[in-house]
Protein backbone atom coordinates (compact mmCIF):
# COMPACT_ATOMS: atom_id res chain seq x y z
CA UNK A 1 0.00 0.00 0.00
CA UNK A 2 1.55 3.35 -1.04
CA UNK A 3 1.67 6.35 1.33
CA UNK A 4 -1.16 8.26 -0.40
CA UNK A 5 -3.52 5.27 -0.27
CA UNK A 6 -2.59 4.56 3.36
CA UNK A 7 -3.24 8.16 4.45
CA UNK A 8 -6.59 8.11 2.63
CA UNK A 9 -7.58 4.92 4.46
CA UNK A 10 -6.41 6.29 7.83
CA UNK A 11 -8.44 9.48 7.23
CA UNK A 12 -11.55 7.47 6.30
CA UNK A 13 -11.33 5.38 9.49
CA UNK A 14 -10.58 8.50 11.57
CA UNK A 15 -13.71 10.31 10.30
CA UNK A 16 -15.99 7.33 10.92
CA UNK A 17 -14.63 6.22 14.30
CA UNK A 18 -14.02 9.71 15.71
CA UNK A 19 -17.66 10.64 15.06
CA UNK A 20 -18.75 7.52 16.94
CA UNK A 21 -16.43 8.18 19.87
CA UNK A 22 -17.31 11.90 20.08
CA UNK A 23 -21.08 11.46 20.06
CA UNK A 24 -21.66 8.01 21.48
CA UNK A 25 -18.81 6.39 23.31
CA UNK A 26 -16.90 9.05 25.23
CA UNK A 27 -19.59 9.51 27.90
CA UNK A 28 -20.24 5.78 28.23
CA UNK A 29 -16.52 5.03 28.38
CA UNK A 30 -16.02 7.70 31.07
CA UNK A 31 -18.71 6.27 33.33
CA UNK A 32 -17.82 2.61 32.68
CA UNK A 33 -14.16 2.76 33.64
CA UNK A 34 -13.00 4.34 36.87
CA UNK A 35 -9.77 6.15 37.68
CA UNK A 36 -7.19 4.98 40.19
CA UNK A 37 -9.07 6.49 43.14
CA UNK A 38 -9.82 9.82 44.80
CA UNK A 39 -7.35 12.67 44.97
CA UNK A 40 -7.43 15.81 47.15
CA UNK A 41 -8.82 18.88 45.34
CA UNK A 42 -9.44 21.74 47.79
CA UNK A 43 -10.75 22.87 51.20
CA UNK A 44 -14.05 24.76 51.48
CA UNK A 45 -16.45 25.84 54.21
CA UNK A 46 -18.73 23.20 55.68
CA UNK A 47 -22.24 23.12 54.18
CA UNK A 48 -25.33 21.45 55.58
CA UNK A 49 -25.36 17.82 54.49
CA UNK A 50 -21.57 17.42 54.17
CA UNK A 51 -20.03 14.27 55.64
CA UNK A 52 -18.55 15.19 59.03
CA UNK A 53 -15.77 12.68 58.35
CA UNK A 54 -14.47 15.07 55.65
CA UNK A 55 -13.87 17.93 58.15
CA UNK A 56 -10.31 19.27 58.04
CA UNK A 57 -9.69 19.84 61.74
CA UNK A 58 -6.49 21.87 61.27
CA UNK A 59 -8.16 24.43 58.99
CA UNK A 60 -11.30 24.41 61.18
CA UNK A 61 -9.20 25.27 64.27
CA UNK A 62 -7.34 28.00 62.40
CA UNK A 63 -10.48 29.85 61.22
CA UNK A 64 -12.72 28.83 64.12
CA UNK A 65 -15.43 27.54 61.76
CA UNK A 66 -15.81 24.14 60.06
CA UNK A 67 -14.04 23.41 56.77
CA UNK A 68 -14.15 20.17 54.77
CA UNK A 69 -11.73 18.50 52.37
CA UNK A 70 -13.02 18.06 48.83
CA UNK A 71 -11.85 15.07 46.78
CA UNK A 72 -12.32 14.30 43.10
CA UNK A 73 -11.89 11.15 41.07
CA UNK A 74 -8.42 10.71 39.64
CA UNK A 75 -9.58 10.15 36.08
CA UNK A 76 -6.42 9.59 34.09
CA UNK A 77 -6.27 6.01 32.87
CA UNK A 78 -4.13 3.96 30.54
CA UNK A 79 -5.89 2.01 27.79
CA UNK A 80 -4.02 -0.89 26.22
CA UNK A 81 -5.35 -2.22 22.92
CA UNK A 82 -4.34 -5.79 22.11
CA UNK A 83 -5.11 -6.71 18.49
CA UNK A 84 -4.77 -10.15 16.94
CA UNK A 85 -2.96 -9.91 13.57
CA UNK A 86 -2.70 -13.67 12.88
CA UNK A 87 -3.74 -15.28 9.60
CA UNK A 88 -7.35 -16.01 10.58
CA UNK A 89 -8.07 -12.25 10.94
CA UNK A 90 -7.82 -11.91 7.14
CA UNK A 91 -10.97 -14.01 6.69
CA UNK A 92 -14.31 -12.47 5.73
CA UNK A 93 -17.36 -13.43 3.66
CA UNK A 94 -19.79 -10.59 4.41
CA UNK A 95 -19.26 -6.81 4.61
CA UNK A 96 -15.62 -6.83 5.70
CA UNK A 97 -12.63 -8.87 6.74
CA UNK A 98 -12.33 -9.48 10.47
CA UNK A 99 -9.17 -7.38 10.53
CA UNK A 100 -11.10 -4.35 9.17
CA UNK A 101 -13.60 -4.59 12.05
CA UNK A 102 -10.77 -5.09 14.58
CA UNK A 103 -9.18 -1.85 13.28
CA UNK A 104 -12.44 0.11 13.49
CA UNK A 105 -13.20 -1.09 17.03
CA UNK A 106 -9.66 -0.27 18.19
CA UNK A 107 -9.80 3.19 16.60
CA UNK A 108 -13.19 3.97 18.17
CA UNK A 109 -11.97 2.93 21.62
CA UNK A 110 -8.74 4.90 21.18
CA UNK A 111 -10.58 8.12 20.29
CA UNK A 112 -12.94 7.56 23.24
CA UNK A 113 -9.93 7.34 25.55
CA UNK A 114 -8.44 10.47 23.98
CA UNK A 115 -11.66 12.36 24.82
CA UNK A 116 -10.92 11.55 28.46
CA UNK A 117 -7.25 12.56 28.15
CA UNK A 118 -6.13 8.97 28.79
CA UNK A 119 -3.00 7.31 27.47
CA UNK A 120 -3.36 4.64 24.77
CA UNK A 121 -0.93 1.83 23.94
CA UNK A 122 -0.98 -0.97 21.38
CA UNK A 123 0.10 -4.61 21.33
CA UNK A 124 -0.16 -6.46 18.01
CA UNK A 125 0.16 -10.20 18.51
CA UNK A 126 0.09 -13.53 16.69
CA UNK A 127 1.84 -16.42 18.45
CA UNK A 128 4.49 -13.83 19.29
CA UNK A 129 4.54 -10.11 20.03
CA UNK A 130 4.59 -8.50 16.60
CA UNK A 131 4.60 -4.85 17.73
CA UNK A 132 4.45 -2.89 20.99
CA UNK A 133 3.69 0.83 21.10
CA UNK A 134 3.99 2.21 24.67
CA UNK A 135 1.04 4.26 25.99
CA UNK A 136 0.97 7.95 25.10
CA UNK A 137 -1.62 10.71 24.71
CA UNK A 138 -2.71 12.72 21.71
CA UNK A 139 -4.35 12.54 18.30
CA UNK A 140 -1.08 12.00 16.38
CA UNK A 141 -0.37 8.98 18.58
CA UNK A 142 -3.84 7.53 17.87
CA UNK A 143 -3.32 8.06 14.13
CA UNK A 144 -0.02 6.15 14.35
CA UNK A 145 -1.88 3.28 16.04
CA UNK A 146 -4.48 3.26 13.24
CA UNK A 147 -1.74 3.24 10.58
CA UNK A 148 -0.10 0.22 12.20
CA UNK A 149 -3.44 -1.61 12.45
CA UNK A 150 -4.08 -1.04 8.74
CA UNK A 151 -0.72 -1.85 7.17
CA UNK A 152 1.21 -4.03 9.62
CA UNK A 153 2.33 -7.35 8.16
CA UNK A 154 2.68 -10.06 10.78
CA UNK A 155 5.69 -12.36 10.78
CA UNK A 156 3.59 -15.32 11.98
CA UNK A 157 0.11 -16.48 10.97
CA UNK A 158 -0.61 -18.45 14.17
CA UNK A 159 -2.26 -17.25 17.40
CA UNK A 160 -1.16 -17.54 21.03
CA UNK A 161 -3.36 -15.59 23.46
CA UNK A 162 -1.34 -16.77 26.46
CA UNK A 163 1.92 -15.26 25.13
CA UNK A 164 0.19 -11.93 24.52
CA UNK A 165 -1.17 -11.86 28.09
CA UNK A 166 2.26 -12.72 29.54
CA UNK A 167 3.75 -9.79 27.65
CA UNK A 168 0.99 -7.49 28.90
CA UNK A 169 1.76 -8.46 32.51
CA UNK A 170 5.49 -7.86 31.97
CA UNK A 171 5.24 -4.37 30.44
CA UNK A 172 2.23 -2.88 32.26
CA UNK A 173 3.09 -2.50 35.93
CA UNK A 174 0.18 -0.17 36.78
CA UNK A 175 -3.51 -0.91 36.27
CA UNK A 176 -4.73 -0.48 32.69
CA UNK A 177 -8.02 -0.78 30.83
CA UNK A 178 -7.30 -3.59 28.37
CA UNK A 179 -9.28 -4.52 25.27
CA UNK A 180 -8.13 -7.76 23.63
CA UNK A 181 -9.65 -7.92 20.12
CA UNK A 182 -9.43 -11.28 18.38
CA UNK A 183 -11.43 -14.19 16.97
CA UNK A 184 -9.86 -16.26 19.79
CA UNK A 185 -9.12 -19.15 17.44
CA UNK A 186 -6.21 -20.19 19.62
CA UNK A 187 -4.93 -23.00 21.79
CA UNK A 188 -7.23 -23.38 24.78
CA UNK A 189 -4.46 -22.78 27.32
CA UNK A 190 -4.74 -19.15 28.41
CA UNK A 191 -6.82 -19.43 31.59
CA UNK A 192 -3.87 -19.15 33.99
CA UNK A 193 -2.24 -16.18 32.24
CA UNK A 194 -5.61 -14.38 32.01
CA UNK A 195 -6.21 -15.01 35.72
CA UNK A 196 -2.86 -13.39 36.58
CA UNK A 197 -3.34 -10.42 34.22
CA UNK A 198 -6.94 -9.76 35.31
CA UNK A 199 -5.90 -9.42 38.97
CA UNK A 200 -4.07 -6.21 38.01
CA UNK A 201 -5.91 -4.99 34.90
CA UNK A 202 -9.51 -4.42 33.80
CA UNK A 203 -9.65 -6.76 30.78
CA UNK A 204 -12.35 -7.13 28.13
CA UNK A 205 -12.23 -9.75 25.38
CA UNK A 206 -13.88 -8.59 22.13
CA UNK A 207 -14.50 -11.60 19.89
CA UNK A 208 -14.91 -10.70 16.22
CA UNK A 209 -16.18 -13.51 14.02
CA UNK A 210 -17.65 -14.24 10.59
CA UNK A 211 -21.04 -16.03 10.21
CA UNK A 212 -19.44 -18.59 7.89
CA UNK A 213 -17.17 -19.72 10.72
CA UNK A 214 -20.08 -20.86 12.89
CA UNK A 215 -21.06 -23.79 10.68
CA UNK A 216 -19.74 -25.48 7.55
CA UNK A 217 -22.05 -25.35 4.51
CA UNK A 218 -22.63 -28.42 2.33
CA UNK A 219 -20.61 -27.58 -0.80
CA UNK A 220 -19.31 -31.02 -1.68
CA UNK A 221 -15.55 -31.62 -1.84
CA UNK A 222 -13.76 -28.30 -1.34
CA UNK A 223 -10.08 -27.34 -1.42
CA UNK A 224 -9.37 -25.45 1.84
CA UNK A 225 -6.32 -23.74 3.34
CA UNK A 226 -5.87 -23.24 7.08
CA UNK A 227 -5.18 -19.50 7.45
CA UNK A 228 -3.03 -20.04 10.54
CA UNK A 229 -0.97 -23.10 9.60
CA UNK A 230 -1.00 -22.72 5.80
CA UNK A 231 -1.97 -26.41 5.50
CA UNK A 232 -3.94 -27.21 2.33
CA UNK A 233 -6.46 -30.04 2.27
CA UNK A 234 -9.47 -31.45 0.45
CA UNK A 235 -12.53 -31.42 2.72
CA UNK A 236 -15.72 -33.34 2.04
CA UNK A 237 -18.26 -30.78 3.28
CA UNK A 238 -21.03 -33.08 2.05
CA UNK A 239 -20.23 -35.42 4.95
CA UNK A 240 -22.51 -34.78 7.92
CA UNK A 241 -19.86 -36.22 10.26
CA UNK A 242 -17.30 -33.66 8.99
CA UNK A 243 -19.74 -30.76 9.43
CA UNK A 244 -20.75 -31.90 12.92
CA UNK A 245 -17.10 -32.34 13.94
CA UNK A 246 -16.27 -28.83 12.69
CA UNK A 247 -19.21 -27.24 14.53
CA UNK A 248 -18.30 -29.10 17.73
CA UNK A 249 -14.72 -27.81 17.55
CA UNK A 250 -15.95 -24.26 16.90
CA UNK A 251 -18.41 -24.33 19.82
CA UNK A 252 -15.74 -25.73 22.15
CA UNK A 253 -13.38 -22.88 21.21
CA UNK A 254 -16.07 -20.24 21.78
CA UNK A 255 -17.18 -21.95 24.99
CA UNK A 256 -13.63 -21.93 26.36
CA UNK A 257 -13.29 -18.20 25.58
CA UNK A 258 -16.61 -17.37 27.29
CA UNK A 259 -16.09 -19.56 30.35
CA UNK A 260 -12.45 -18.51 30.86
CA UNK A 261 -13.08 -14.76 30.63
CA UNK A 262 -16.10 -14.99 32.96
CA UNK A 263 -14.24 -17.16 35.47
CA UNK A 264 -11.41 -14.60 35.58
CA UNK A 265 -13.81 -11.69 36.08
CA UNK A 266 -13.09 -10.21 32.65
CA UNK A 267 -15.64 -8.66 30.29
CA UNK A 268 -16.95 -10.25 27.08
CA UNK A 269 -18.21 -8.75 23.83
CA UNK A 270 -19.17 -10.89 20.81
CA UNK A 271 -19.69 -9.17 17.45
CA UNK A 272 -20.15 -10.60 13.96
CA UNK A 273 -18.56 -8.77 11.02
CA UNK A 274 -22.03 -8.05 9.60
CA UNK A 275 -23.43 -6.74 12.92
CA UNK A 276 -23.17 -3.26 14.45
CA UNK A 277 -20.22 -3.31 16.83
CA UNK A 278 -21.48 0.11 17.99
CA UNK A 279 -24.62 -1.48 19.46
CA UNK A 280 -22.59 -4.28 21.05
CA UNK A 281 -20.07 -1.94 22.69
CA UNK A 282 -22.72 0.49 23.92
CA UNK A 283 -24.70 -2.37 25.45
CA UNK A 284 -21.54 -3.62 27.15
CA UNK A 285 -20.59 -0.20 28.55
CA UNK A 286 -24.09 0.36 29.90
CA UNK A 287 -24.18 -3.05 31.56
CA UNK A 288 -21.03 -2.32 33.61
Amino acid sequence: MDTKELLKKVRKIEIKTRRLSDHIFSGEYHTSFKGRGMTFSEVRQYQFGDDVRAIDWNVTAKYNEPYVKVFEEERELTMMLMADVSGSESFGTKNAFKRDIVTEIAATLAFSATQNNDKIGLILFSDQIELYIPPKKGKSHVLRIIRELIEFKAKSSRTDVSQALKFLSSVMKKKAIVFMISDFFAHRDYEQTLKIASKKHDITGIRVYDPREVSMPNLGIVHMVDAETGEAMLVDTGSKAVRVSYEKHYQETVGYFTETFRKCGSGIVNTRVDESYVTKLLGYFKSR
